[in-house]
């Protein structure tokens, strides 16, 4: 027998809620009591759905810190409430949020499932059903009385991935999303498969802390072939700039020119972390592999290992606002601290 648990939908916008505006075509938000009429096998799963929305849905390529902090407080103001929570959300951006509060919720020991869609929920071939039906099951999912997950995951096109090791990999396909450098922690077929050893071991001793403030002062530089001494300089020389997240080539490799080399140490010396991510959609960092990346490595560029570029940005948000003297940060952010790297 299924053990029923009591859910928490939270929608903050997106396709999955969308309808088509009869003049412009456009897509625009819709009253979310009215999504909910349009799924009527909701009425047939075995757990217990209450809902919270944003008051004013919102497209996900406005989404930012200030909305990150708000999820959170809603999860963390109804934590006690409910077993599992599910957020909705656009998919553009959904790795980001997601990503954002596996770092902000610290302790966590149950369910955040995050899932959307890419075509609206009234439309006849939509994948919104099958997303959200599944992703309610499985923030509802329960063994020996314990939430069988406790992470924050996206679920997607019949996989459930580590919200932090997840991207955007597709503007069209219903597989939009991929999780390169981890398996997926379920997979939904004519039953719900759960890779058990794969999850987040939960510490039910230690209660939850929620961070909710994030320093922003950073910029991703993707590097390429021909980006010249000007354009870096005039980057990295940006007035209240904290982080930087370097996306270089292969495992780690960047120019070797010394005035590229030269830029980044300054900006180490003012205290700026520079942390280095592979453009590559799979694979990780190996500073000293190669002699390109040798000396990346010895003026203190901060390893990513194989994290998304998702990640790294959250949780260099998330540690710029914890205070810590560079060594302590470098040290922090090249350890896993939420399943978010190897």
């Amino acid at each position: 027998m299924t053990e029923k648990s009591n859910i928490l939908l939270i929608y903050t916008g997106g396709t999955i809620g969308m309808i088509k505006d009869s003049e412009t075509g456009a897509l625009k938000a819709f009253n979310f009591d009215d999504l909910l009429n349009n799924v009527s096998e909701l009425k047939l799963l075995e757990h217990n759905i209450d809902t919270y929305s944003f008051e004013k849905p919102m497209d996900s390529s406005n989404m930012n810190p200030k909305y990150f902090a708000v999820m959170a407080g809603v999860i963390e103001d109804n934590y006690n409430k409910y077993d599992g929570f599910v957020i909705l959300h656009g998919s553009d951006t959904m790795a980001y949020s997601a990503s954002a509060l596996s770092f902000m919720l610290e302790n966590l020991t149950k369910p955040i499932i995050f899932t959307g869609s890419q075509l609206p929920i009234g439309d006849l071939r939509t994948d919104a059903k099958e997303n959200l039906i599944t992703a309610i099951q499985l923030a509802g999912l329960k063994r020996n009385g314990k939430m069988v997950i406790t992470e924050v995951g996206l679920y997607f096109e019949y996989k459930l991935y580590r919200g932090n090791r997840s991207s955007k990999v597709n503007s069209e396909h219903f597989k939009a999303f991929d999780s390169p450098n981890y398996p997926p922690l379920a997979v939904s077929g004519i039953h719900l498969k759960v890779n058990y050893p794969l999850l987040k071991k939960p510490n039910y001793r230690k209660q939850l802390i929620v961070h909710k403030e994030l320093n922003d002062d950073i910029l991703i530089l993707k590097l390429f072939p021909g980006i010249n001494k000007k354009i870096i300089e005039q980057v990295l020389s940006i007035k209240g700039l904290k982080g930087v997240i370097l996306e270089t080539y292969g495992t780690g490799n960047a120019s070797s020119e010394d005035w590229f080399i030269e830029l980044l140490k300054q900006c180490i010396n003012r205290e700026v972390y520079i942390v280095n991510v592979t453009q590559c959609s799979a694979g990780g960092i190996s500073m000293g592999k190669y002699e390109t990346s040798t000396r990346l490595k010895e003026i203190g560029i901060i390893s990513g290992n194989d994290m998304t570029t998702e990640a790294a940005v959250t949780k260099m948000m998330y540690l710029l606002n914890q205070d810590l003297r560079p060594k302590v940060f470098k040290s922090i952010y090249e350890t896993s601290l939420r399943g978010e790297m190897e």
